[in-house]
């Protein structure tokens, strides 16, 4: 969120990038987050990762997130990719493969 909000962006979009992600409703985020769940529950509890994940691309932190062959860390990073385009003015449509 930090990132985001430093570049002119908001909480509410980085929430709906976690939303189209992920499938967590706001109640459901807002819960994961009280609990401070680990990043590797967050996404084995996600009630559905978007069927068009496939179509993020690119890298972030020197890996092509397309190529990352560990699934969680490719989740992370996949979330971590959809954030920097937000951070980097991004339109939201493009951001979530619309």
């Amino acid at each position: 969120i930090t990132k985001a909000e430093k570049k002119g962006r908001t909480k509410d979009e980085v929430d709906t990038i976690i939303h189209w992600l992920t499938g967590y409703t706001q109640d459901q985020l807002q819960q994961v987050l009280d609990n401070k769940t680990t990043f590797e529950d967050f996404f084995s509890q996600a009630p559905e990762l978007n069927p068009n994940v496939s179509k993020i691309r690119g890298v972030i932190c020197g890996y092509r997130v397309e190529e990352i062959e560990e699934p969680l860390m490719q989740k992370i990073r996949y979330l971590d990719k959809l954030i920097d385009e937000l951070a980097k003015g991004k339109a939201m449509e493009k951001i979530l493969r619309e």
